[in-house]
C-alpha cells in the first residue's frame, strides 16, 4: 500500500477520535481502517463486560446477514479471552494450530493468519483489536501500524470512561439537589399546615365556621405535603421501567422536575409503541440528560416532553446555542453522548438549535 495512502488512513482514523463521532462510530472506524491498512480479511474490536461477555464488539468484513446467523455476542474464551489477559501481540500463522485455541459457531468464517493486539491504558488492558485472514500472513508493519490504532482506540475508550464517571457524579448531585428542594418544600407545607391547625383550636369555641375553613386548608396542606413526599421518593429511587412503562415514568419525572426547578415542565404523550427494554433504556437516558441540560443552562421558560410511539422530543424555549460549533469546540459530552446512546439501538439522535431559537433533542428508535 502507498505510504500517502496509509499517511491518510491512519489520520483520518485518529481525527475520528476527536471528531464529532460517537464511540461506536469512532471504534468502527478504527476496525475498519485497520483491516484495509493490514490487508486483512477480517478485524474486529472487543471491549469485556464484567459477566464474561463483550460490552462492545465491532467487526469489519463479516456481511450482517451472517452476523445475525452467528449469533449474540461472543463470550470470553479462546483466544477472544487470551488477548484481555495477556498484554503482548499475538501473531500466528494458523490460529486454529495453536493449542489455546477454543472453537467458534458454525456460521463463523474461518481463521487462518492472526494478528491480535491489546487496547491498552496504562497497564490496564481495556479490550483488543483481532485481525484474521491476510495472504501470506502478517508482517512486522501490520503490528505497529494495528499498535497505532490500539493506542488511539484507548484513547476514545477512556474519554468515554471518564464522561460516564463524570455524569454518574453530576446525576448523583443533581439528585441530591432535587431532594433537598424538595425536602425545603414538604418543611414548609408541614410548617404551614402546623400554623393553621393551631387557629383552627382557638377559633373552634368562638366561631366554629371559621374552625372548619381552617381545617379545610389543613385537610390541603396535608395532601400537598404528601404528594411531595410521594414525588421524592419516586425520584430518589430506581426508576421501573418494566413495571411502570416509559411513559409514566417520564411522565413522573417531568412533575417531579416541575415541581423542583424554575421552568415550567409539561409532558404530552400519545399513543404508547412496543419497545424492547433497551430501547425503553436509552430513550429515558437521553430524556433525562436532555432535561438535566434544558432545567439547568437553557434559560427556559418552558420545557415540553412529547412521547409518540418510537420518537421522543424534549423541546425548551430557552436562550440556544451553535450546535456544530459546540461539538467541535468539545464542550458539550451530553450531546455526544446522547448520540452514543441512540447509536446502542440503532437509532438516531438529532439536535436543533440556534442562539436565541430554544433547542430541540428528538430521539428515534427502532420498534419491537
Amino acid at each position: 500500500m502507498e505510504p500517502l495512502h496509509t499517511a491518510r488512513r491512519l489520520s483520518a482514523a485518529v481525527l475520528a477520535v476527536s471528531n464529532q463521532l460517537t464511540v461506536p462510530e469512532v471504534l468502527q472506524t478504527i476496525v475498519d481502517t485497520a483491516r484495509e491498512l493490514a490487508a486483512a480479511e477480517y478485524s474486529a474490536l472487543g471491549v469485556p463486560d464484567e459477566d464474561g461477555s463483550f460490552a462492545q464488539f465491532v467487526v469489519s468484513g463479516v456481511p450482517e446477514e451472517q452476523q445475525e446467523a452467528i449469533g449474540p455476542l461472543p463470550r470470553q474464551h479462546g483466544f477472544l479471552a487470551v488477548m484481555l489477559r495477556e498484554p503482548e501481540v499475538q501473531r500466528l500463522d494458523d490460529i486454529r494450530a495453536d493449542p489455546r485455541f477454543d472453537w467458534w459457531p458454525a456460521a463463523h468464517p474461518v481463521l487462518r493468519a492472526f494478528l491480535g493486539v491489546p487496547i491498552m491504558s496504562g497497564d490496564e488492558i481495556l479490550g483488543a483489536l483481532y485481525l484474521a485472514n491476510k495472504p501470506g500472513g502478517f508482517t512486522d508493519e501490520d503490528t505497529e501500524l494495528v499498535r497505532v490504532l490500539a493506542a488511539h482506540a484507548a484513547i476514545a475508550l477512556t474519554h468515554a470512561r471518564l464522561y460516564a464517571r463524570n455524569r454518574e457524579l453530576t446525576i448523583a448531585e443533581e439528585r441530591a439537589r432535587i431532594a433537598h428542594d424538595l425536602h425545603d418544600a414538604v418543611a414548609q407545607r408541614l410548617f404551614g399546615l402546623r400554623l393553621t391547625a393551631q387557629a383552627a383550636d382557638l377559633l373552634i369555641d368562638r366561631d366554629p365556621a371559621a374552625a372548619r375553613a381552617r381545617l379545610a386548608e389543613v385537610s390541603a396542606l396535608a395532601r400537598e405535603a404528601a404528594e411531595e413526599l410521594h414525588a421524592a421518593v419516586l425520584e430518589l429511587r430506581p426508576a421501573r421501567l418494566a413495571e411502570d412503562g416509559l411513559p409514566d415514568v417520564l411522565r413522573k419525572q417531568v412533575q417531579i422536575l416541575d415541581r423542583a426547578s424554575g421552568p415550567t415542565l409539561v409532558f404530552h404523550s400519545g399513543e404508547p409503541a412496543v419497545l424492547p427494554p433497551a430501547q425503553q433504556a436509552v430513550m429515558l437516558r437521553v430524556a433525562q440528560e436532555a432535561l438535566h441540560n434544558a432545567v439547568r443552562h437553557s434559560g427556559a421558560h418552558r420545557i415540553e416532553v412529547r412521547l409518540a410511539g418510537t420518537v421522543l422530543e424534549v423541546a425548551d424555549d430557552g436562550t440556544g446555542f451553535d450546535v456544530d460549533a459546540t461539538l467541535k469546540a468539545g464542550r458539550s459530552l451530553g450531546l455526544r453522548s446522547m448520540r452514543d446512546r441512540a447509536c446502542q439501538v440503532r437509532g438516531k439522535a438529532t439536535i436543533t438549535s440556534s442562539p436565541g431559537g430554544g433547542t430541540v433533542v428528538r430521539l428515534e428508535v427502532p420498534g419491537a
